[in-house]
């Protein structure tokens, strides 16, 4: 057992959290984790209905009688609505989920105090995922209980800030009185021990669970992670504000150029599709559309299962950081 803030909060074995990923964080993989040791993660942008969101959290209870955060995006989208957004906020708190990771606009400002109150009553957890201290800081004036520092590193849609994980999880920890989890570039024993030696209290990791025994997605995808390495990404979308890195391929060439002639959103939201990206996890096609996964896919080299994972991450976290303490003569 690896002894934190976020271990202590949530009586697990591990502060290792997996992070919230579109088609792929669903019972399964969100039981797997939590089974494991660490905190698992169900996407809620994967359910459009009230009854299947709440089923869904009910399904992974089945699973796991351990805690497990939900994730919900606060950002435009076609398929996802405002009341969307409200409906999986008060569904986590009426089923009195462990914690919740926010990522995208702010939780007040989208639905007001009162969804942030509503969800402290029902003693759920509340993380906001950020790039920069001054949103950081935000989330901790409005009451919630820590910050994902998430680097320019990570998968997804990182702050265009750019700020690097190595930079922004001590800037985060030296400004905040809440517990920092960092995000980005976070795939092994290594990088967590860097982590916690930089001030954090737990880890964040979404790509590097895309290739375990659990997670439900084309073996082909698991193998190109495998294969590729960690200057196997890129950044898109700068051109229509909403910044992604994801795994260099023929669609997102085709994204790339389209910006290069300043191309508009409707010339690249059928390219970004989400619907798209649900069929190449299906189908292991790499090329049909963009897989957000960041660049610690360059530490990914097999396929475990996650409680294999999360044991050799201990492990090894524990090993590095004794080396360390014998390098500073301890």
């Amino acid at each position: 057992m690896i002894k934190t803030a976020i271990t202590e909060m949530f009586g697990v074995q591990y502060p290792i959290i997996c992070g919230a990923m579109m088609w792929l964080c669903k019972p399964s993989l969100c039981a797997a984790v939590s089974n494991a040791g660490g905190i698992g993660n169900l996407t809620a942008a994967n359910y459009e209905t009230e009854e299947d969101f709440r089923a869904a959290i009910r399904e992974t209870r089945r699973l796991t009688d351990k805690p497990f955060f939900v994730g919900i995006t606060l950002l435009p989208s076609i398929r996802i609505t405002a009341e969307h957004h409200r409906m999986y906020v008060r569904v986590s708190a009426e089923e009195k989920v462990a914690g919740i990771e926010f990522s995208g606009t702010p939780l007040d400002k989208v639905a007001g105090m009162e969804a942030v109150d509503l969800l402290k009553k029902a003693g759920v957890k509340l993380f906001h995922k950020v790039g920069a201290v001054r949103h950081a800081l935000h989330a901790e004036k409005i009451g919630f209980d820590g910050v994902y520092a998430a680097g320019i590193e990570e998968g997804g849609h990182p702050l265009n800030d750019d700020v690097t994980t190595m930079i922004l999880t001590p800037r985060m920890v030296e400004s905040l009185t809440i517990p920092v989890v960092t995000v980005g570039g976070i795939a092994n024993g290594r990088t967590m021990a860097a982590a916690l030696a930089l001030g954090a209290q737990g880890v964040m990791m979404a790509s590097r669970f895309i290739a375990t025994k659990e997670c439900d997605v084309h073996d082909n995808i698991k193998q190109e992670l495998i294969r590729r390495q960690e200057f196997d990404t890129v950044i898109y979308g700068k051109s229509i504000g909403l910044q992604g890195r994801g795994l260099k391929s023929r669609v997102i060439a085709e994204v790339l150029a389209i910006e290069e002639r300043k191309g508009g959103f409707e010339e690249l939201i059928p390219l970004l599709s989400g619907q798209k990206v649900k069929e190449a996890w299906e189908t292991g096609d790499v090329d049909y559309a963009p897989l957000m996964v960041g660049q610690s896919i360059g530490l990914i080299s097999d396929v475990p299962t996650c409680a294999e994972l999360l044991r050799r991450m201990a492990a090894e976290a524990k090993e590095i950081s004794a080396q360390a303490a014998k390098l500073c003569g301890n």
